[in-house]
């Protein structure tokens, strides 16, 4: 969306006209619900401004401006190159308490963008306006003042606004950005911050410290909502008093090292499913991470300890609910949810994966029965008739910056990060940070490695053994039933699901296969014939 004219938004009454207008000068794709007190502090702010000075009526600004992801609104915003000013309208009487609440949380976000900020609140019923001090303080304003900052701000950004929003900058995997989780420059979705203040009314005493008693609760979604990054945000909230510990289940990840070495209260663990629980003393909360892989031995053991103990337990764990029971693999699920006294939550909302390609992945893993998009120009499905046709395309396909996952990685061996150092991940630098290229030495990863990362280009393959069976799900013949609890469907699901921006699909001796893929690709232009 653009910045509109505020001015000439506000010289219509019909509210029907004006939010068409509205429409049409900001470019936003549907009609927004303007109510009726709105509209009126948008005209008595702009006869403040133009009795000050007529020139006022030019003034432009991003008007109901939601981030995308975290559902955060904004009035009023101006934007350049070095300053952003936020604008909040207020209706009825609102306390001080609640206009400084909101400036300052409007400051944590706009934060992001790296520029002098400026914040104010009009509240047209007692035809007052207040502003927040650079010491977070609300003190009185006036209009000239206000104008004086809008005129003194040159060369106001008119571009899509969203550009100045990428998810990317805010919204992060711990895993991925160590660094940046440390210093806390992230943010959760209204769904992740509900989702927190449940778990920690329900784990926290009146004083803040954690409940001496044993409960156990967790949180699941599809990949992409979110899940480690709450799970230890929560960790780090947990730890204000009392110290607690995560355990990963899963590969090695050289970013715990990391978290482990700054977070004083907070010991990460990584736990080999195969070997026994080893951990240096007691904790007043235990945290899972990656849960749906789990053994129930070593679930039993974590329980056994929490309860002697008298500690809560939180675990994050998939459901895969796009594959078929026989081809998913997540056995620490079931455990988890048929624990006694289980209390569990769902992140809906997916942070990391955009809608396209999460709407391919989901018609990928079953290819009747789901609605389709009309097109998905991020996805590239490619052809190869044999092993050397393949890797010709991995080689081609890698020199533009696609990360090759490869189903069934080997396993890493098992690390203590309290007592040793391990070994990291081909694709994890020195500082935690996933590259894009030259991704181990053999230019791909396993799908063990890959798990909790995130990555901009992902390239997979689908040989001769994955076929369609009659209800349109995707199968894998060899793995009717797995002996060796894994699945190269759910590889490829999860595999997939680490993809921010594009994804690209080998389909290697497999015809039918690729025409299932053709077809869900094309569908527009099958569509458009059938018409014909």
């Amino acid at each position: 969306m653009y910045p509109i004219n505020i001015y000439a938004l506000t010289r219509m009454d019909k509210e029907e006209q004006l939010q068409r207008l509205e429409r049409q000068l900001s470019g936003r794709s549907r009609l927004l619900k303007i109510k009726e007190w709105e509209i009126d502090s948008l005209k008595r702010m702009c006869e403040h401004l133009c009795a000050v000075k007529r020139e006022a009526a030019g003034l432009k600004f991003f008007y109901s401006f939601t981030m995308p992801k975290l559902g955060k609104e904004f009035d009023l915003l101006r934007v350049n190159e070095g300053s952003v000013i936020n604008v909040e309208l207020k209706s009825g009487a609102v306390t001080d308490e609640a206009a400084l609440h909101q400036l300052l949380q409007n400051k944590y976000y706009l934060a992001t963008l790296g520029k002098s900020m400026y914040f104010y609140t009009y509240i047209s019923q007692t035809d007052r306006l207040v502003r927040l001090t650079g010491s977070e303080r609300l003190v009185e304003a006036n209009w000239e003042e206000l104008l004086a900052v809008l005129e003194n701000q040159k060369d106001c950004y008119e571009g899509p606004i969203e550009e100045l929003f990428k998810e990317e900058e805010y919204l992060i995997s711990p895993l991925t950005d160590p660094g940046r989780f440390l210093r806390r420059e992230y943010f959760l979705t209204s769904q992740q911050r509900d989702i927190k203040n449940h778990l920690l009314k329900q784990v926290l005493t009146a004083t803040g410290s954690i409940a001496p008693s044993f409960s156990i609760s967790g949180f699941t979604g599809l990949p992409g909502t979110g899940k480690s990054l709450l799970l230890y945000d929560l960790a780090m909230q947990l730890s204000k008093k009392e110290t607690v510990c995560v355990l990963h289940i899963g590969s090695y990840e050289k970013a715990l090292e990391q978290l482990d070495e700054r977070l004083k209260r907070v010991d990460f663990y990584y736990c080999d499913v195969h070997e026994s629980l080893q951990l240096n003393k007691e904790y007043a909360a235990i945290l899972i991470d990656e849960g749906h892989r789990l053994t129930e031995a070593l679930y039993e053991e974590i329980l056994r300890l929490a309860r002697q103990w008298k500690v809560p337990v939180i675990a994050t764990f998939d459901k895969e609910d796009a594959i078929p029971s026989r081809e998913g693999h997540i056995p620490g699920s079931h455990l988890i949810t048929e624990t006694e006294g289980y209390t569990g939550y769902k992140l809906t909302n997916r942070i990391r994966l955009n809608n396209e390609l999460s709407s391919f992945i989901a018609s990928l893993m079953r290819v009747k029965g789901r609605g389709k998009r009309s097109s998905y120009p991020s996805v590239t499905l490619l052809y190869a008739n044999d092993a050397g046709e393949s890797q010709d395309l991995l080689g081609a396909y890698g020199g533009e910056g696609y990360v090759y996952i490869e189903s069934r990685g080997s396993k890493s061996g098992s690390v203590n990060y309290n007592t040793s150092t391990g070994v990291s991940s081909g694709d994890v630098d020195s500082e935690g940070v996933v590259s894009q290229a030259g991704v181990g030495s053999s230019g791909s990863i396993g799908i063990a490695e890959a798990v909790c990362k995130e990555y901009d280009r992902v390239m997979m393959k689908i040989d001769a053994s994955f076929y369609y069976d009659e209800d349109g799900y995707l199968r894998e013949k060899e793995d009717d039933d797995p002996s060796d609890g894994t699945s190269g469907v759910s590889d490829l699901y999860h595999g997939l699901s680490r993809a921010k921006k594009k994804i690209a699909v080998i389909v290697e001796n497999n015809p039918a296969v690729f025409e299932s893929l053709l077809g869900v690709l094309q569908q527009e232009k099958e569509v458009e014939k059938n018409r014909d």
